[in-house]
């Protein structure tokens, strides 16, 4: 849809999460914005081929969002149309042991999409952020020197991780990486109905945990992290995008369209030349097969 702007979504100033908006339909149907979103994607996969052949730019896509989200449908109906040698998705799920025996970022740089392939990460390293401010007693479990106790957690703590973070995507991004951060902004209103239609469908059931309704009485205290790192971490080249994720077609199709609309942008991401040696004797490989 011609309508769709990335600039419209992307946290360019300050921003407080209740002035952003959770709900957008373009005035349309869900089979409109469905057939939208197939046009799309199929745009998306041939620059993905393109992309693929150049070689030279890695791109990440970062997905937060309460649960009930969307994250997961997102990631199966915008990356319908890649090759699947082209895209890796990666869902982050509670450390390993291995995993806190490192840094906190290692486990997510050792996931970063090599040049010429898209990499997805279903939550992010914005969960050190995030989760571990609402549960700082996670952070004892990272066996970190000189924490202790969560009474050693403190502002500057936060503001040095922050500064990590920062620091992590200026590095990937100066070595190739296009990175693009989109938070689905979910409504309280929609989670609780998501939930409940959960609980009625048996075949959704196993995705119900009794743990959902405790993080959902935390709402606030999340939106008042995500805030933070909305505020904090948004930069130009690893900019975040609020989406409105209450109507789960339109945003598909607006992540969809960020992306291909911001990717276009790299005139340099072209089909390598043939090498004109190869590209004079065509004619003659045609022959030779053809003859075979």
């Amino acid at each position: 849809m011609d309508n769709i702007k990335s600039e419209d979504y992307k946290i360019s100033s300050k921003v407080r999460i209740k002035d952003l908006n959770t709900f957008e339909d373009f005035d349309s149907d869900k089979q409109t914005l469905s057939s939208a979103l197939r046009e799309t994607r199929k745009k998306l996969g041939k620059l993905q081929d393109t992309l693929y052949a150049h070689g030279k730019y890695a791109v990440l896509v970062c997905l937060q969002g309460m649960d009930t989200a969307g994250k997961d449908s997102l990631i199966r109906e915008v990356f319908k149309d890649f090759n699947a040698r082209g895209v890796v998705v990666h869902s982050f799920k509670v450390p390993t042991e291995i995993e806190r025996k490192h840094d906190y970022i290692w486990r997510h740089y050792i996931a970063l999409p090599a040049r010429g392939k898209f990499g997805v990460f279903n939550r992010t390293h914005y969960e050190n952020v995030l989760v571990t401010r609402v549960h700082p007693e996670y952070i004892l479990g990272e066996y970190l020197p000189n924490v202790n106790s969560t009474d050693d957690i403190d502002k500057e703590f936060w503001d040095r991780r922050f500064e990590q973070i920062n620091n992590f995507e200026n590095t990937i991004a100066e070595n190739g990486t296009l990175i693009f951060k989109f938070f689905l902004n979910l409504s309280k209103e929609e989670q609780k109905n998501r939930l409940i239609r959960r609980l009625n469908k048996p075949e959704k059931n196993w995705k119900f945990s009794p743990g959902d309704l405790d993080e959902r009485e935390l709402w606030d205290q999340y939106m008042q992290c995500y805030e933070d790192i909305l505020n904090r971490s948004s930069k130009p080249h690893a900019p975040w995008f609020a989406i409105p994720a209450d109507n789960k077609p339109a945003a598909r199709l607006i992540v969809a369209s960020i992306l291909l609309q911001e990717i276009s942008k790299y005139k340099d991401i072209k089909e390598p030349v043939l090498d004109p040696e190869i590209s004079a004797k065509i004619s003659e490989y045609k022959e030779r097969l053809q003859n075979e």
